[in-house]
């Protein structure tokens, strides 16, 4: 089974390919310039690889929480590809990401998300995924949801961020903590994989980001409108 994953939730930008369980990955610190650098990853990827979108099973995407217009475009090039292709899509979300990442069994999920608060989630690893024990959420780091029991490894920019709030909240349930995680395509693939073994992919029409927080700047939203949808047609031309 083939998958193409691609994140672009946060000041990184990622896209991978799962080849039935071999990951071929490219990732750049990004910045403001995602919707300029995901198209040519995915491409040299694709050629890497010697496969097409025809060659694909599905498209997985880091649907959110996390950067607003990040999302956007992942999301419309996600859908814009798998429209083209006759594929289904997978969001994927990316705090899941980070339990994935993590290696761990127990996760809590942490993403910096501004104004002194956090994109929050909680993990437990089952044989089939993930299960979740506290759904996706934003919280100022001091009224973090309360864990149950022990050894969970904090994961996440929220943990570099607010580290000393959440270990005071956190006590001693936290047995490690890896902030210098983020959001990657190969963690995306990954999971994806697992939706798609599943039967579980959507109708690219129906995918959509998962934003949280609703008030959002919509003037950064419009100054980004133009790109993403040069980034959308752009992809729409590559699926052909």
């Amino acid at each position: 089974m083939n998958i193409l994953a691609l994140d672009t939730s946060s000041e990184w930008c990622s896209a991978a390919l799962w080849l039935d369980g071999r990951v071929l990955a490219r990732d750049e610190r990004a910045g403001q310039r995602h919707s300029e650098l995901i198209l040519g990853m995915i491409d040299a990827l694709m050629q890497e690889a010697g496969v097409t979108l025809r060659h694909l099973r599905g498209i997985g995407f880091g649907a959110g929480p996390g950067s607003f217009t990040g999302l956007r475009i992942a999301c419309g090039i996600a859908q814009g590809m798998a429209l083209g292709a006759g594929l289904p899509v997978a969001p994927v979300g990316t705090l899941e990401c980070l339990a994935q990442a993590s290696g761990a069994l127990r996760v809590v999920s942490a993403l910096d998300a501004r104004m002194g608060e956090i994109y929050h989630a909680a993990y437990e690893r089952s044989q089939t995924g993930w299960r979740t024990l506290c759904a996706p959420n934003l919280c100022r780091p001091q009224d973090a949801p309360q864990l149950e029991g022990e050894d969970w490894v904090g994961c996440g920019s929220g943990f570099a961020a607010y580290g000393e709030a959440l270990q005071e909240r956190y006590g001693g349930a936290l047995t490690a903590v890896q902030p210098e995680l983020y959001p990657h395509a190969r963690d995306v693939a990954a999971i994806a994989a697992l939706v798609f073994t599943s039967g579980k992919g959507v109708d690219p029409a129906e995918a959509a980001p998962l934003y949280i927080r609703d008030k959002v700047a919509l003037s950064i939203a419009e100054r980004a409108e133009e790109k993403l949808a040069a980034a959308i047609e752009t992809a729409g031309l590559h699926a052909r």
